[in-house]
């Protein structure tokens, strides 16, 4: 069964089969619907069901409340379609650039950290990666399953594809890249996705919110705008558990003392003893609010990637800072699958 589905706000119209979610049916179309992980944990494909009727798969509870599905919001990557729909929701700029599969060679590993390794990807000769700085590609795997991550490095340093991969503890894949994977191995890719990139239609001042590897398209994010002059205030926000988890703290040291829009803050929820640190402690989100509660957030954009529960906290309290819900950008890296919710 096929369904027409009408955003009135921008006068788009796509189909969808009652076997594909939205935000599937709305990529093959060309409509672009804001997402980041397209498993239900993020919420950025958050929108509105003004008529007709979806049901939902699994997704995480902080995703969408209780509150929120009776108001008639969906997820759109979890949402599908029972009949035809008129959805309100936001989009996002119509030259986004439509994923491709494209095999890759590993062209070597580098440890930055005990639990994270960066992978380096080459591509065929004569092919080249379209993206824009933050995006994320998948890996899909021989079963067909997927990993996601994102590109670490800038669209204009494209020679090599850069990831960061966190090691998890019984992780099909990162298991695999830390203790087998030669180099030299040939991947199956499919990208780009994703919407955390750089708005640069605005000319706002930028908080950047990195929890763990959440640096990698915060990285790719300041290079591009480093490679295009681009020089909006910028304080980058580094949250790890210890010193070693800022494997690439020289780095941002090293723009903050080129450039003096750049602002590099790292703090720690649980440095070491050996780690003799001086600097900021706790959560990362509420070193920005410490930072900001005199101003208020309402004039910044934030960028925030890292762990679902990092991301959903930053969203609600930088929002009750005076953030506007608009000018708050994610991509929330989800290691397992969501907490199931009844179908709706």
């Amino acid at each position: 069964m096929t369904y027409q589905i009408s955003i009135p706000a921008s006068g788009h119209q796509f189909s969808a089969k009652a076997s594909d979610n939205l935000l599937e049916s709305a990529i093959a179309a060309g409509v672009n619907l804001p997402y980041g992980c397209r498993n239900g944990t993020c919420g950025s494909c958050k929108g509105d069901i003004l008529s007709g009727s979806v049901h939902h798969e699994d997704y995480a509870a902080g995703a969408l409340t209780e509150a929120e599905l009776a108001a008639g919001k969906a997820l759109f990557c979890c949402a599908y379609p029972l009949s035809d729909l008129t959805l309100a929701c936001r989009e996002i700029r119509a030259d986004i650039i439509p994923p491709r599969i494209l095999p890759a060679r590993v062209e070597r590993k580098e440890q930055l950290a005990p639990d994270v390794m960066a992978l380096f990807l080459k591509l065929p000769s004569g092919e080249q990666l379209k993206f824009m700085a933050g995006q994320y590609l998948e890996i899909i795997l021989k079963d067909g399953k997927r990993r996601a991550f994102s590109l670490a490095n800038a669209p204009h340093a494209n020679a090599l594809l850069e990831l960061h991969l966190r090691l998890i503890p019984g992780g099909q894949f990162t298991e695999y890249v830390f203790n087998e994977m030669p180099e030299k191995a040939i991947l199956r890719i499919e990208a780009p996705f994703g919407s955390f990139f750089l708005r640069e239609d605005s000319s706002k001042p930028i908080i950047m919110v990195a929890g763990g590897t959440g640096f990698a398209p915060i990285k790719g994010i300041i290079e591009h705008m480093l490679h295009n002059n681009i020089k909006r205030p910028i304080s980058l926000y580094w949250g790890a558990h210890a010193q070693q988890d800022l494997y690439m703290t020289a780095l941002a040291q090293a723009w903050a003392a080129a450039h003096d829009h750049i602002h590099y803050i790292p703090v720690l929820s649980n440095p070491l003893a050996t780690d003799n640190w001086q600097g900021r402690t706790g959560f990362v989100h509420q070193a920005v609010l410490d930072d900001f509660a005199q101003t208020g957030l309402a004039n910044y954009e934030v960028y925030c990637c890292g762990a679902p529960a990092m991301v959903e906290v930053a969203h609600a309290d930088f929002v009750a800072a005076g953030l506007s819900d608009d000018a708050f950008f994610s991509d929330a890296f989800n290691y397992a699958k969501p907490t199931p919710k009844p179908s709706s």
